[in-house]
C-alpha cells in the first residue's frame, strides 16, 4: 500500500512545529495549500538541490530543525548529498523522501531504479544516525513524533502514490530569492 503524498504531508505539517521546511518538486504545490505562512523555502527550479539546502539551514540555525521534503527523482539527482549530510552530523536534520519511482514534475518517466532503490539503506550506509522506509500512513502517524525527536540526520523514506499536482501544473508559487527573503526575515522576528 502506498501513501498519498498529500497525507503525509498534511501529517508533518501538523506535528512540524517551529521547523524549517524545505519542500521540493511534487511536495511544494501541497505544501503551499496546508502551510502557507511556515518557516519554509521552496527548492524548485534546481533538481536535488533540496538536501543541500536543508544541510546548508540545519548547520546555519541548530537551534531549529529542519525538515527536507525531497523526492526521489530529486535525491537521485545529487545522491553525493547524503554522504555530505552524513559527514556534517547535523543533529536536528529530518530528510524526508517522498518515493513514487517516477519524475513526476517532468512527465512521470521512471527514475533508474523505479522503485526497487532504497534510500533508507543508502542513508544509513552513507552514516545517517537513522533511517527508516514507511508505506502506511497510519504507520506514519505513529512514528512521526518520534521521527521529529530523533537525533539527526535522520531519512524517512515514504512509499507515495502521485501527487494531485506537481509545479509544472499548480498555479501560484514565489520566486526563490523573495522565498528566502521572506524566510530570512521570519526566522530574524521568532
Amino acid at each position: 500500500m502506498a501513501i498519498k503524498p498529500e497525507d503525509a504531508l498534511r501529517l508533518i505539517a501538523e506535528a512540524r512545529g517551529g521547523a524549517i521546511c524545505v519542500p521540493t518538486m511534487t511536495t511544494s504545490p501541497a505544501w503551499r495549500t496546508l502551510a502557507p505562512d511556515d518557516l519554509s523555502v521552496t527548492c524548485v527550479g534546481f533538481m536535488g538541490g533540496a538536501s543541500a539546502l536543508g544541510l546548508g539551514l540545519a548547520l546555519a540555525r541548530p537551534d531549529r530543525r529542519v525538515l527536507v521534503l525531497d523526492g526521489d527523482g530529486s535525491l537521485l539527482m545529487q545522491l553525493g548529498s547524503l554522504a555530505t549530510i552524513a559527514g556534517a552530523r547535523p543533529r536536528n536534520f529530518v530528510h524526508f523522501v517522498f518515493k513514487n519511482g517516477v519524475y513526476h514534475t517532468s512527465g512521470s518517466q521512471e527514475i533508474p531504479g523505479g522503485l526497487t532503490v532504497d534510500f533508507a539503506m543508502m542513508a544509513k550506509a552513507a552514516g545517517y544516525r537513522g533511517a527508516w522506509s514507511i508505506g502506511e500512513l497510519d504507520d506514519l502517524r505513529r512514528r512521526l513524533p518520534a521521527i521529529l525527536g530523533a537525533e539527526g540526520p535522520v531519512l524517512v523514506e515514504l512509499i507515495t502514490t502521485l501527487a494531485n499536482e506537481t509545479p509544472m501544473t499548480a498555479r501560484g508559487g514565489v520566486p526563490f530569492p523573495q522565498q528566502v527573503e521572506a524566510l530570512r526575515i521570519k526566522l530574524r522576528s521568532v
